[in-house]
């Protein structure tokens, strides 16, 4: 699983917005690695768990000698209050980190593998996300 090395606040304020609703990303839009990538057309908090299954697919999917890069790093800090614990009395612990996706985002790309094995890889690490995704292709962008 991906997490920060170190962090300089342990737990982070909420964020008053939720990701689907701030606006379109404008970092990480474009493909820069491989030939595919796989964009975010709504918003959403990844966790971690979830950016490693999505490779895990990736990995198997590409084979030996295909190419994948991850565009997103989870660094911010979720917290969760146990089972059963009444309102109030602070804050939750720190329970695993996450990344808020934008529409227009770039996640993960791939390359070195043919088209079809590019589509189906991408396809099936969009299943393991939160949100809806498209599989866009680098001449397709520019």
């Amino acid at each position: 699983m991906l997490f920060p090395k170190k962090v300089k606040h342990r737990k982070w304020q909420t964020g008053r917005k939720h990701p689907e609703k701030r606006g379109h990303a404008t970092r990480g839009t474009k493909i820069i690695n491989g030939t595919h990538g796989l964009k975010a057309t709504t918003g959403a908090r990844v966790t971690s768990n979830q950016i490693e299954s999505a490779r895990k697919v990736l990995t198997r999917e590409v084979g030996k000698f295909g190419k994948y890069y991850i565009r997103i790093f989870p660094d911010r800090p979720i917290t969760r209050k146990a089972a059963e614990v009444g309102m109030g009395k602070g804050k939750g612990d720190p329970q695993g980190f996450c990344f808020e996706v934008e529409p227009g985002r770039i996640m993960f790309e791939v390359g070195n593998v043919t088209d079809e094995r590019a589509r189906e890889a991408l396809r099936k690490a969009g299943t393991k996300l939160p949100l809806t995704s498209k599989i866009v292709h680098k001449h397709d962008i520019y």
